[in-house]
């Protein structure tokens, strides 16, 4: 998770908070600068492993062997560090000497004011799955609050890493339809065309996080609603963020505002149609035309609710619309 903000907005206690929350876990936090050297992170060179002919690291609290990792200023680090960096957060793997460490990182949430414009910082920045832009608070009542508030005591709500393990079992049984799948694929092409380029890896890491989403809603596999999650997965620059909400929002209920839409039409043609008129043939007329008009609109809804359908999506407004619509041309033609 990369949570990118001003100095002071608690994104380190947002990671020491996670941290208290797990039972057993244990927990890394640096400060990156440009001096910041690889024993800092990942433990000094073993002297007795150098008097072996062995090259290895002593990891005893350091980033390798803890669950919970917090590392602020993430991108101004050196390469020497960011490079094993990438074996950590992609593989879960740490390369120590002849040996290759699985290390047990559950979560590593790194903190930046700035966002990296280097080519070689763009590997490790796909990295982070999850990205959030923590603001300053802004309305007064929430300033009040913060001010108001007690020093955290211990929390109320804690899990075991068995727990958080049997957790994520269960999440990777969550099932993904094929109407998700067209969803995301539909989603894919509205983002290339308002200019967003996204991943590969990032799409397919993406629905782990969908899966987690389900399941914590209590569903045993993923929906269409879910998809509103990857606002926060989605975006490489801040100011990219409404583009994805926006194809979100197009996606899961534009069909339900054109549904609308085209129901407000329909009753307009409705009272156009029935209106006093000056003789019978005008009338007439005005039936004759609401009618193929109601019946265009009617043919719309239908392939709206196909969309919908085959997408995955919720069709009750849809089709709530096309029955109104049908009963509006069974009346028309009733009273004619």
């Amino acid at each position: 998770m990369l949570l990118v903000g001003e100095p002071g907005t608690a994104k380190s206690m947002l990671a020491e908070e996670l941290c208290r929350r797990l039972d057993g876990a244990r927990y890394f936090h640096w400060l990156l600068t440009r001096f910041t050297t690889p024993e800092e992170l990942f433990g000094a060179v073993s002297l007795a492993g150098l008097e072996r002919d062995e090259y290895r690291r002593v990891t005893t609290h350091k980033l390798p062997e803890a669950h919970v990792a917090f590392l602020d200023e993430v991108f101004k680090a050196s390469s020497a560090i960011l490079n094993t960096l990438l074996g950590i957060l992609h593989e879960r793997r740490f390369h120590n000497g002849r040996d290759v460490v699985q290390v047990p990182l559950l979560c590593l949430i790194a903190a930046t004011n700035e966002l990296p414009d280097e080519d070689e910082l763009a590997a490790l920045y796909d990295r982070f799955l999850v990205r959030l832009r923590v603001e300053p608070i802004r309305e007064d009542f929430r300033f009040l609050g913060m001010l108001r508030a007690p020093e955290p005591g211990e929390p109320k709500v804690r899990v075991s890493l068995a727990e958080l393990a049997a957790a994520q079992a269960d999440v990777e049984k969550v099932a993904v339809g094929d109407g998700v799948l067209r969803a995301a694929t539909r989603l894919r092409s509205l983002l290339a065309g308002r200019g967003l380029s996204i991943s590969d890896r990032r799409w397919r890491q993406s629905f782990a996080w969908l899966r987690a989403r389900a399941w914590l809603a209590g569903r045993d596999a993923v929906a269409a609603e879910d998809l509103l999650g990857l606002e926060h997965l989605l975006w490489s620059e801040p100011d990219q963020r409404p583009e994805v909400v926006a194809a979100l929002h197009e996606l899961l209920r534009g069909r339900e505002e054109e549904a609308r839409t085209l129901l407000a039409q329909s009753r307009e043609l409705v009272a156009w149609a029935t209106r006093r008129f000056e003789s019978e043939d005008q009338r007439t007329r005005a039936v004759i035309e609401a009618q193929t008009k109601l019946q265009g609109l009617a043919q719309r809804l239908e392939a709206l609710g196909r969309e919908s359908r085959e997408l995955g999506l919720p069709e009750p407004p849809v089709e709530t619309a096309l029955a109104e619509v049908r009963e509006s041309q069974r009346k028309l033609l009733a009273g004619y």
